[in-house]
């Protein structure tokens, strides 16, 4: 069935106009104007915004008919900037170019702004791009030289598009325009395999039988490329260019930021996107793209002459990089071009114009009796012609989906279940329900169709998440991880004290090679640290690297430290579990959900749990069921999914006839939250409630005698309910939202409160003391650190404050239709601020934001910002923990230096919540020097850009201020003394040996682990791994494998990097697992050589004295008891296989039973 009847333009001499489309309307339009026409359908719109809405409501619309949909998405950076695309854009353009040519059929879709850009010729994708198919012979040599020719980037680990590693057979690469990177495994020179793996695991999903390689930039860098572009550089520019960068790396082969608006020197002739276009294509043009295209047009001219005075980074004219705005509309002269008009406003479309309309007002209204009451009266409405109403309703998720089939059970609806449009339109049913993210519903009158959206019905929508896998992010290994360890930085050796880390070397010793780890000591005394003992190595971490204390090899003064140190730890420990037996003697309860209630409730939600989401989510489950009281720290990056874990707890409680309370520090996020959980609790009978500003007087008072009563469910409530006295009535769990956003006062407040219930606290950065608990198991610990699908890191930029980098950091975000923050933390001063931005950026539309706003004027600020009715918000830090705001992307901090760590981090998380590139600037007073400590931070920051990376800063803002206090217990002079890191493991050490109810001596902190020695070479070769990082990582993880499936499991993920294990990397592994098993003998030395060895017996060995008397007994030959602590044996044990073959006999007899 065809909806639209008119016909598009099939020629260039017609005219053509649509009126008054919906956006969703346009998109079925345009979907069966494309599967009606043998060619390609390219629609231009007004901006990327536009073109991205319609890709995705045109994938709805076409689903199952094999309608390729491409879109050429715009760089995302201002005219004759100074920043270049980021990678997955350019990957994502060369992908398009590169189909262009030989597409038969499809959609095109594309920003009138970005076609005005010029490009490289036709045949330049094409003459640099190659493939190869399993079986194929590949030049190893051959291959790196293509690929350094088109543009990639050689390195040790793949992740982003555009680069390779080589290691031995494998080879890997992200080729641009791929969803994921390729590993290639060579037999001699032939391709044995291809596989596609995750770049965050590296670890392999699913084998292919081909790879394509697109060339890694738009523009050449070879020899001949840059001589083109140096010669048209003279012909363009009269001033000397040595003193241009940009020139001055081109000619070294690099490409600076920015090249690309110089890209057109590389050619001899440029391209545009129209000769990239096949033949029998059909043109669409939204709106005004003239104006559009006039506006842009201007922007380009007015920054080449306010920029272009730079000697130093001269400008092509306009016409050599854009084309101009008449040669674009004269080459749309010659193409059958339909020109559509949008519909203005929300309602009926004009008769006889669209047969499509918006979808009249069908909204649930949870407060009248019968909240479907408007839907039930549209469907009931008379309609022209016999047939009754075909209705599709879509939800956005299989969750949301059986929701809204409950709900539509209420007026007697009952849909049946299609996959695609063209299901629904077959089918005879005249109520269907579908699964899709589509933002509007259509409604068609003259055919009796209807879909319906859920923001049709519920008033907004939510973007669906991919499932990603799970990433490694233990506390424990981001903390002790040694594989940021660079040359010179501090580090301790548990015997020897704290020096420093000079490299790996390769030594010969006992005519077996082995990898050791150069430390110097006071002195320049060396030490070499074989990496099978790199459980003794840890970094320092103790405050400022260069001051760390080198010790004297030999002396005894850092013995001396270590146990006065193990004193205070030991003292600590006891304190620490003191806390911990009250905590876990007290008589909780134990939640007792309904089940079938509880996988419901998980099925509502909108998007796909990430995997740590989904282990916080268990773990938290886990203690409410447990009877003993939950106090745990979910430690989450901003926007990655904290929220639901507190919504599930919150069922959790509520369903076993508890009350829950939200405390959040903001009034602005009380609102929020209750503006959330209402509409996530809306199916169930349970009561939301907030306590915040936003209330008067007398309806606080009325929410609290509601609270007392018990007709409460879940209160949202900000530090009012800590001044106010209020008597629960059956209060269960409390959810504390950002506790560092608390004064003193408060969290003391808070803490009387964790005697009596479940706590769980959430936060992006965790204060240090909170983390310190967390570490020392105090309070439990769930890290998510998986980012939503399609998230890219925000680019962090410290700088003194200069107004050009700020009308430059607005611009660009202003002209991709994005909003900008920018925080002044001074309210006194801000709307002289906010003026001077106002005069700065004419372009932007400014407003402010201040807690001392009155609340209603407030709210309807950020609504308005929210609503995107304006673009630039000068603001203090009360949108530090705020609404969520995806097209927010760009926000710059005035005076960064006099903000903490985990402040700066939970603002620049208030930008980069969607897939586009999110940019912070942290700016600095130009006259005025900032302290050390500040220096530290904004380096921290700043080098923290990945996503997930809270925690790990949490850990460097422990260290910048020497761990400070834990439990109000001054310890930083003996952390600055053994490190940081050392400290957190003594104390670990000491707790846990107090949790088994062994005694505590000091020998229970400074135990140094086991030996083993076989005399056999056991490292990763360099010519199997070259990096040296890589190398000490892997060692580092596995000295820290804990069982024997955890080497396995890297075994594995080894040989899918790297290629199969060579020999002497075997041998690590069986000597780690040997390791493993004398740990649980209570072993403190193994040894075996050609002729023999010894095992070396801890006092607290479990093993029993009769056993290894029976083993003596039994075989007086081989075996000899010495000084009561080890066995000797001797025989020849020449071989390494016999040598592990013994010490495996030997264990089994210790672990039998006398």
């Amino acid at each position: 069935m065809r909806i639209f009847k008119e016909n598009p333009a099939l020629n260039s001499d017609q005219k053509v106009h649509w009126r008054d489309l919906t956006s969703s309307g346009l998109a079925l339009a345009l979907t069966e104007a494309s599967l009606n026409h043998d060619g390609l359908t390219v629609v231009i719109t007004n901006s990327a915004k536009e073109a991205s809405y319609q890709r995705g409501a045109i994938e709805f619309f076409s689903k199952g008919q094999d309608l390729p949909i491409l879109i050429f998405p715009d760089w995302e950076t201002l005219p004759y900037d100074i920043f270049s695309p980021h990678q997955d854009i350019i990957s994502g353009r060369l992908k398009t170019l590169a189909k262009l040519p030989t597409t038969k059929q499809g959609i095109l879709l594309v920003p009138i702004t970005t076609i005005m850009h010029r490009l490289a010729p036709v045949d330049f994708v094409s003459s640099r791009s190659f493939h190869y198919q399993v079986g194929d012979e590949l030049d190893r040599d051959n291959l790196q030289s293509q690929l350094n020719k088109v543009g990639y980037n050689r390195v040790d680990t793949v992740y982003e598009h555009g680069e390779f590693a080589f290691r031995g057979s494998i080879i890997d690469i992200f080729p641009m325009g791929a969803k994921s990177p390729f590993r290639l495994d060579l037999l001699d020179t032939e391709v044995e395999s291809l596989r596609l793996f995750d770049p965050e695991s590296q670890r392999t999903i699913e084998s292919v039988q081909r790879i394509d390689v697109l060339p890694a930039r738009e523009f050449p860098l070879d020899k001949q490329s840059i001589n083109t572009f140096l010669n048209k550089w003279h012909d363009c520019f009269d001033n000397n260019p040595d003193p241009c960068p940009v020139y001055r790396d081109v000619k070294e082969s690099i490409a600076p930021q920015g090249i690309e608006y110089y890209s057109s020197l590389f050619f001899e002739k440029t391209a545009t996107l129209f000769d990239y276009l096949p033949e029998n294509i059909l043109l669409f043009t939204l709106n005004d793209i003239e104006t559009t295209a006039d506006q842009f047009w201007n922007d380009i001219n007015t920054r080449y002459i306010e920029y272009g005075v730079d000697r130093e980074r001269p400008l092509l004219k306009p016409s050599a990089v854009f084309l101009t705005v008449d040669k674009i509309f004269h080459k749309m002269k010659n193409l059958p071009r339909t020109k559509v008009k949008m519909a203005d406003v929300v309602g009926e479309a004009k008769d006889g114009i669209s047969p499509v309309h918006h979808v009249p007002d069908v909204t649930v209204n949870v407060k009248l009796g019968n909240p479907l009451s408007k839907l039930e009266s549209f469907l009931n409405s008379d309609f022209d012609g016999e047939q009754r109403l075909k209705v599709l309703f879509c939800a956005e998720s299989s969750g949301r989906r059986e929701v809204l089939i409950d709900l539509l059970k209420s007026i007697n609806l009952s849909p049946r279940d299609v996959e695609t449009w063209t299901d629904f339109l077959q089918q005879k049913d005249n109520c269907n329900i579908c699964t899709f993210p589509l933002d509007e519903g259509i409604f068609c009158p003259e055919n009796n169709l209807c879909l319906i959206t859920e923001s049709d019905l519920f008033g907004q929508q939510v973007m669906q998440r991919r499932r990603r896998s799970a990433a490694a992010n233990s506390p424990d290994y981001i903390f002790k991880s040694l594989a940021e360890l660079k040359v010179n930085a501090a580090v301790v050796h548990i015997e020897h004290g704290v020096g420093r880390y000079k490299g790996l070397v390769t030594l010969e010793v006992d005519k077996t090679t082995q990898e050791f780890l150069m430390l110097t000591y006071a002195n320049d005394a060396k030490l070499y640290v074989p990496v099978s003992s790199l459980h003794l190595i840890s970094r320092f971490g103790g405050g400022d690297q260069s001051a760390a204390p080198l010790n004297h090899l030999g002396s005894d003064k850092w013995d001396k430290a270590k146990e006065k140190a193990a004193k205070q730890v030991r003292d600590t420990a006891v304190e620490l579990l003191d806390i911990y037996s009250r905590r876990a003697a007290r008589n909780g309860f134990s939640c007792l959900p309904n089940e079938q209630d509880y996988l419901s409730f998980s099925s509502d939600f909108t998007f796909e749990e990430t995997a740590d989401q989904q282990q916080a989510i268990d773990a938290v489950r886990n203690d409410l069921l447990s009877p003993q009281p939950m106090d745990r720290l979910v430690c989450g990056d901003v926007g990655f999914g904290k929220t639901e874990v507190a919504m599930r707890a919150a069922f959790t409680a509520v369903s076993s006839g508890k009350q829950v309370v939200i405390l959040v520090p903001t009034t602005l996020l009380a609102h929020q939250h209750l503006q959330n959980f209402q509409d996530r609790f809306s199916n169930w009978p349970v009561v939301v409630e907030e306590l915040s500003r936003f209330k008067t007087n007398k309806q606080q008072d009325q929410v609290i005698a509601a609270v007392e009563q018990g007709n409460v469910d879940i209160l949202i409530s900000t530090h009012k309910l800590l001044h106010a006295e209020i008597n629960f009535s059956n209060l269960g769990l409390m959810i504390i939202d950002e506790e560092h956003r608390f004064g003193v006062r408060q969290k003391e407040k808070i803490k009387s409160f964790r005697t009596e219930i479940d706590i769980l606290t959430m936060t992006a950065t965790p204060i240090p003391r909170t983390l310190n608990m967390s570490m020392h198991s105090i309070r439990d610990l769930s890290i998510i650190a998986t980012p939503p699908a399609k998230r890219l890191s925000v680019k962090t930029f410290v700088r003194k404050y200069e107004s050009r980098v700020v009308r430059e950091a607005a611009l660009r975000e202003i002209l991709r239709g994005g909003q900008v923050y920018y925080l002044h933390n001074d309210v006194k001063s801000i709307q002289r601020v906010a003026d001077e931005l106002s005069d700065l950026i004419p372009e932007a539309t400014v407003n402010i934001a201040h807690g001392q706003m009155r609340e209603r004027h407030l709210e309807q600020v950020m609504s308005d910002f929210y609503h995107q009715r304006f673009n630039f918000l000068v603001c203090t830090t009360i949108i530090e923990t705020g609404i969520d705001i995806p097209s927010a992307n760009t926000i710059l901090i005035d005076r960064a230096d006099k903000f903490g760590l985990a402040q700066l981090h939970q603002l620049r998380g208030r930008v980069g919540r969607s897939h586009h590139q999110a940019y912070a600037y942290l700016m600095l007073p130009k006259e005025k020097k900032v302290t050390t400590d500040a220096n530290k931070r904004l380096q921290a920051i700043s080098a923290a850009d990945q996503l997930g990376s809270g925690f790990t800063l949490a850990t460097n803002d422990l260290e910048i201020r020497g761990a400070g206090e834990l439990l109000g217990e001054e310890q930083s002079g003996h952390i600055q003394t053994i490190g940081f890191t050392l400290y957190l493991e003594m104390l670990d050490r000491a707790i846990t040996a107090l949790k088994d109810g062994k005694k505590l001596t000091l020998d229970t902190s400074l135990e140094s682990g086991i030996e083993v020695n076989m005399h056999l070479p056991a490292l990763i070769p360099d010519d199997y791994l070259p990096d040296v990082n890589m190398r000490l990582t892997l060692y580092k993880r596995i000295s820290d494998c804990k069982t024997s499936r955890d080497l396995h499991e890297l075994q594995v993920e080894m040989i899918d990097r790297f290629g199969l294990l060579p020999e002497t990397t075997k041998t690590l592994f069986k000597l780690a697992e040997i390791k493993q098993i004398g740990t649980t003998l209570g072993l403190k030395k193994i040894e075996a050589g050609p002729k023999g060895g010894r095992l070396q017996f801890t006092p607290n060995t479990p093993v029993e004295p009769i056993t290894i008397i029976k083993m003596v007994q039994t075989e007086p030959d081989i075996f000899r008891l010495q000084n009561n602590d080890q066995l000797s044996f001797t025989l020849p044990l020449n071989d390494a296989e016999n040598r592990f073959m013994f010490i495996s006999n030997v264990f089994d007899k210790l672990l039998a039973k006398p």
